[in-house]
Parts: C-alpha cells; sequence; structure tokens
C-alpha cells in the first residue's frame, strides 16, 4: 500500500463517503477542478433541472449518478467543466398545489386574490425544498454549481429563451408542425405527459367508444374489391380527438380480413365495410344477423328486427397495403398530403 492512502481493515462505506465529502469540502475540490483548467477547451453542462417544490426520490439520485458521469470524464479528458445548476418553476402542477393550499380556483385569480399575491405565493411554494435537494446534491457527490442556479421565474431566464427563439427564427431553422396536444380547458393551457400523469389525471369511467368509418378511393383498390361499390375501413378508437388529424391506418399483414355488406343501423342504408375476421361478431352483434346468400340480404327492409349482414370475401392484410382513403374531416388535411 502505498503512503498517503488510508488502510480499510473493517469497511464501512458510510463512513468512508463522509470522509470523501469533508476533504472535497475542506480543499475545494469541485472548484479547483474548474479553475486549474482557465484556458482549456470548455464543456458546457447546463442540468436539466428538477423542481424544488417536491421532495427528492431516488429516481432522482438515479438521474444524477449518470449525469455526473459525463461533467467528470471530460475534466479527466482535460476539458474545463463549468455545471450549471437550475430549478424548474414552471408548470401547471406547482399552480395546482397553490391553489389547494389557498382554496381557490383560476376564476379566483384577480378576484378574490391578486395577480401578485398568486405570482408570490407560487414562487414562493416552488422553492419550498431547495435545502432538502442541496443536502442531497451534496451528499451524493454530485458535483454541480448550487450557488449561482438559473432560475426558470426569473425575467432573465424567460428574456434569453424569447431571444434564443428569435435566433432560431431568423436563421429560418424553425417550422411549422402539428401535432396531438393535451389541452386543459380549465387552465386555459396545453399539457406536459408529465402533468398528465398527476395524481388524479386520470379515473376509470366507462364510456362510448368509436367506430369511424374511412371510405376507401377507388382508384387504390386493388382488383379484388373493383366492381363492389363504395367501400369504408372501419377502426375503432378510445381518443376521437386524433381524428381530425388522422394520416394513416394500419393493418396486420397476417391477419384475416373480411368484406362485409350490410346496412348502416342509423341511416339504414347499404354499406361495405371492412374489418378484421376476428372482430366480425363484436362488431355485429344483437342487433345484426349472418345471412348465407345475396338475396336475403336484399330482403331487408328498413324497420326489420335485425339487419343483415353478409360476409362477401376474405383475404389478408397484406392485400391492404397501399390503398388510400378520403380524410375523414376535410376541414383539417394533413400538409403535403391533400
Amino acid at each position: 500500500m502505498s503512503a498517503g492512502f488510508p488502510e480499510y481493515k473493517g469497511l464501512n462505506l458510510p463512513n468512508v463517503a463522509e470522509e470523501i465529502l469533508a476533504y472535497w469540502k475542506a480543499n475545494n475540490i469541485f472548484e479547483k477542478s474548474v479553475n486549474t483548467r482557465e484556458n482549456a477547451e470548455p464543456y458546457v453542462f447546463f442540468e436539466g433541472p428538477p423542481s424544488a417544490n417536491g421532495l427528492p426520490g431516488v429516481h432522482h439520485v438515479l438521474a444524477r449518478a449518470i449525469k455526473d458521469i459525463f461533467p467528470r470524464y471530460k475534466t479527466m479528458k482535460g476539458f474545463q467543466v463549468k455545471r450549471k445548476a437550475g430549478w424548474d418553476t414552471h408548470g401547471l402542477p406547482i399552480e395546482l398545489g397553490v391553489e389547494k393550499e389557498l382554496g381557490i380556483t383560476k376564476e379566483d385569480i384577480g378576484k378574490t386574490i391578486s395577480v401578485e399575491d398568486y405570482n408570490a405565493a407560487c414562487r414562493k411554494a416552488v422553492m419550498r425544498y431547495t435545502d432538502v435537494w442541496n443536502d442531497l446534491t451534496q451528499k451524493m457527490g454530485y458535483w454541480v454549481d448550487m450557488d449561482d442556479p438559473y432560475i426558470t421565474y426569473e425575467p432573465k431566464y424567460m428574456e434569453t429563451v424569447w431571444w434564443l427563439l428569435k435566433e432560431i427564427y431568423t436563421k429560418n431553422l424553425m417550422y411549422k408542425g402539428y401535432t396531438i396536444q393535451p389541452y386543459s380547458p380549465k387552465a386555459g393551457t396545453g399539457l406536459s405527459s408529465h402533468e398528465v400523469n398527476q395524481p388524479g389525471a386520470y379515473q376509470d369511467v366507462t364510456d362510448t367508444t368509436i367506430v369511424a368509418q374511412f371510405k376507401a378511393l377507388d382508384e387504390t383498390l386493388p382488383d379484388f374489391l373493383q366492381n363492389e361499390g363504395d367501400i369504408y375501413f372501419t377502426a375503432w378508437t378510445t381518443t376521437p380527438w386524433t381524428l381530425p388529424s388522422n394520416t394513416a391506418l394500419t393493418v396486420g399483414p397476417k391477419i384475416d380480413y373480411v368484406l362485409v355488406e350490410t346496412y348502416n343501423q342509423y341511416t339504414f342504408k347499404p354499406i361495405n365495410v371492412i374489418l378484421a375476421k376476428a372482430l366480425v361478431k363484436k362488431q355485429f352483434d344483437a342487433k345484426f344477423h349472418n345471412v348465407e346468400t345475396k338475396p336475403e340480404l336484399l330482403e331487408y327492409k328498413e324497420g326489420d328486427k335485425k339487419i343483415p349482414f353478409y360476409i362477401v370475401k376474405e383475404f389478408k392484410g397484406k392485400d391492404l397495403v397501399g390503398i388510400k382513403y378520403e380524410q375523414l374531416l376535410p376541414y383539417a388535411l394533413p400538409n403535403d398530403n391533400p
């Protein structure tokens, strides 16, 4: 064993950690790892910020341990690595928590409580557990500058973001796209996936689902579906709000599908639909009955107790690939695909 290194005969990891942390603190090791590399090539690290309105968990320790690897590696390679800590202070969960504490709703802001007082309460709440976070940061040996963090509610930060967006725009690097965005009518804002997954955001309900009909374009139908009249693909969805932006349907190449001739249960007009063979009994339930021949189908009259359906032919999903269909809601045509 080389002189100057302690020999651990009875290894006690918590004690080792405390000794190392004390040594780092007494000798400013983190600061020296940065300052001794002045004029070296920089490696920039801005921490993806946590939110201090909640207590840290083991998943934060895991994420920070992984993040810590890269600045340390780059430091060992000779780079100067300044680590900028940050606090995420925006978001609906913070607002909802404050409103619950104050016993108010969004409608009360500007009435029973001023906007200034509401914002002040949010700023206080969002930094509630800063001391706990700082303590954890030190104990786990995560090297980051906690003395000068960026805070997302500060005007300087927000104005910097707007400036960056302007620079991206002037360099023609910004484009207009389309996406499905969760939206809160009550809060009047879009929601992140994290916000949608807050406690109480989901609940089990029984609701009516939708089977949408997409009319196939005749000129794209394969030969075996020609001369069958108008054909519609049926697709079940539990997210009907995505239908305005629908641009594609999928089929399983090896799944058996059928063309069914029947009558629309709402308009009672003749219709041809394509669906998976295994779902025929589910789609055509007690309101319908299966007939063996086409003449039986033609005997149907509006008002009859049950609507007949007739399976015209069967095929595989791979036989349907490439067929196009009309946009379900023509006022929202997809980009570059009229």
